[in-house]
């Protein structure tokens, strides 16, 4: 049952994650979309978050921004039960803190819903989680977590979810996992995720590559499977030697990815550092196609990747190789190739694409974008759904 408490019709709401941005991350720009959306609906809003070093000094797009130093792993990264904890415990005490607190929006993982959701409880005031991902299969994706690991999140992760007053889903297929674990609920609601479309543009520069290319943006995570690009790639260059194959990337199977292309002399593959996002929309914008998989059998079909709505937001199709949701919304409209998790098919998708063949035209990519993946009208469903709150 979510908790109920009495209405409140003025007070601070405070969204709480350890991304925000301009860290270079989708939920670092979910985040912001949602405290704009929050301000342009007339309340107000604090963002308590996470220091970015490394990024120079920082102008905020939100009015109030807390940030508080928190310990990061050596690409950077807010990653890991010591580094979550560096940010929960001391998010909890801030909570406490805060003047005239109406609700809470906590973002994932399920330790800092747990510190959300005990402030809230002493404050007693409602708060909303952000499913954004269902961290318990993403756990038990991962090699060499013990079984009591993922046991744990699954049940920090079910109450987190049963005692919020909203739960924002961001895909159909993240609600449809949720309502599976914890029963049906009226206070789960899809309100989709997206990409920022003044980042992601179709008009704007061409990065100056070399041949025909075909480019991976974003995260290379066990689940995402993105191996099976390489042993695409391979049979492609029987036909098409000149093509490359472009990976800007950060995440845990990036080095044993590099590794393998590099021992299997796939010289076309080259791995480069992640870019901010007007950055690597040049290389979108001239890539053949963008790659975007989620292995099948892991728990994990109900994911779309964001790096989907980066490629449809500058006018670039895309080959998704899986068996799930993210395969069915690029089918059902018309956004490039939804092709089964199997090499030979991901290869005759990426030869299509060097070719030009079936290729949807940049102005209905761009349209379907601006539509149903902006994280704009992510934000303003997203305060819409948080009337209970509000």
């Amino acid at each position: 049952m979510a908790q109920k408490h009495p209405r409140r019709q003025s007070g601070i709401y405070v969204v709480a994650t350890r991304l925000f941005a301009p860290e270079p991350t989708p939920a670092a720009s979910r985040n912001e979309a949602l405290a704009r959306a929050l301000e342009r609906a007339g309340h107000r809003v604090r963002v308590m978050t996470t220091t970015a070093p490394g990024l120079g000094r920082i102008r905020d797009r939100v009015s109030d921004v807390s940030r508080w130093p928190v310990k990061r792993d050596r690409q950077g990264h807010v990653k890991g039960y010591v580094s979550y904890l560096s940010f929960d415990v001391p998010l909890f005490f801030r909570l406490l803190a805060q003047r005239d607190l109406a609700g809470v929006v906590s973002e994932p993982p399920p330790t800092t819903g747990l510190a959300v959701m005990a402030a809230c409880a002493v404050r007693r005031v409602p708060y909303a989680y952000y499913a954004a991902d269902v961290w318990a299969d993403a756990t038990g994706t991962v090699e060499g977590v013990p079984r009591i690991v993922q046991v744990v999140v699954r049940c920090m992760e079910k109450l987190v979810w049963r005692r919020a007053s909203v739960l924002l889903s961001t895909s159909r297929g993240i609600h449809d996992r949720v309502i599976e674990l914890i029963g049906r609920r009226p206070h789960v609601t899809v309100v989709g995720n997206g990409i920022n479309i003044d980042d992601f543009t179709l008009e704007g520069p061409v990065a100056e590559e070399p041949g025909p290319y075909f480019v991976y943006t974003g995260t290379v995570s066990e689940w995402h499977g993105a191996g099976i690009f390489l042993d695409a790639y391979e049979r492609v260059l029987v036909d098409h030697p000149g093509a490359r194959m472009l990976f800007f990337s950060e995440g845990a199977h990036r080095d044993a990815l590099e590794q393998a292309a590099q021992e299997r002399g796939l010289d076309g593959v080259e791995f480069r550092r992640r870019l901010p996002a007007g950055e690597v929309a040049e290389y979108i914008r001239g890539a053949a196609a963008a790659l975007s998989s989620v292995a099948p059998a892991q728990g994990y079909d109900f994911a779309v990747a964001t790096k989907m709505f980066a490629a449809t937001a500058c006018g670039t199709p895309v080959i998704q190789s899986g068996d799930g949701y993210g395969n069915r919304l690029v089918e059902d409209n018309g956004l490039g190739w939804s092709v089964p998790y199997d090499a030979e098919s991901v290869a005759q998708a990426m030869r299509e694409a060097l070719a030009g063949e079936g290729l949807p035209s940049r102005e209905h990519l761009r349209a379907w974008t601006e539509r149903d993946a902006s994280l704009d009208a992510s934000g303003d469903r997203a305060v819409t759904a948080l009337a209970p709150l509000l």
